[in-house]
Formats: structure tokens, sequence, C-alpha cells
């Protein structure tokens, strides 16, 4: 998929699904996204789609300290 092309997502989670996926955002390190990726530059995208969300999440005030 090139840059140009944008995704727009929509997805409905519980208080408690969205407290925990932020939660995982904030602990996930480049390790765990790196271990789960084709290579080094599939882990950077993987990690900055990581971030979008969990800003959006973040938006919503779900944002672990």
């Amino acid at each position: 998929m090139s840059e140009e092309q944008k995704v727009t997502i929509t997805v409905e989670l519980s208080e408690e699904e969205a407290w925990q996926l932020a939660q995982f955002f904030k602990r996930a390190t480049f390790t765990d996204f790196r271990n789960n990726a084709e290579s080094e530059e599939v882990a950077y995208t993987m990690i900055q789609a990581a971030g979008r969300v969990q800003r959006a999440l973040a938006e919503k005030g779900y944002e672990p300290r």
C-alpha cells in the first residue's frame, strides 16, 4: 500500500478493552513489534500505526500514565 492511500477505521470497544489496549501500547517495545514483523521496516510501520491508535485512545481519555 502506498503512503498516499489512507484507510479510515471505526471500532467500538468496551471501556475495559480501550483501557487495556492503551496499556498495551504504552508497554509495547520495538522488540515486541519486531518479533511480529517481517522486517525492521515493517516493524517501524506497525509502530507508526499503533501510535495513531494510541493517540486516538488518548483523545477519548484512555491515556495510561
